[in-house]
């Protein structure tokens, strides 16, 4: 994965679907990458510990579905105006590197 994937992958999981624990971000989503990209929760509390080192998450105790306590963890507005600045980079390269990528399927002349 490209640097900064990762975390942007899980602000956008916390936006979507609200406040989450590590294991409730890392567990997939209808409608998300499916089996295409797999997270381990290792990977997921690390990204969360750096989100939350730059105040784009904050977090708190709860208790899960299974009754069990779980540290939580919500999108801050700091963290929405990176998300929305991130995806909108993203976008716009992804544009870029797929017009590259067709260019080169088209027969030379």
């Amino acid at each position: 994965m490209l640097k900064g994937t990762l975390d942007h992958m899980v602000l956008q999981t916390i936006e979507t679907r609200g406040a989450l624990h590590g294991y409730g971000i890392a567990r997939p989503s209808s409608g998300s990458a499916g089996d295409a990209i797999l997270l381990n929760q290792g990977t997921i509390y690390a990204s969360l510990g750096r989100l939350q080192e730059r105040g784009l998450i904050r977090s708190e105790w709860g208790t899960s579905d299974d009754n069990r306590r779980a540290k939580f963890h919500s999108i801050t507005r700091r963290g929405s105006r990176r998300l929305a600045e991130t995806t909108e980079n993203w976008e716009q390269l992804s544009t870029v590197i797929a017009r590259f990528f067709a260019a080169q399927k088209e027969p030379s002349r």
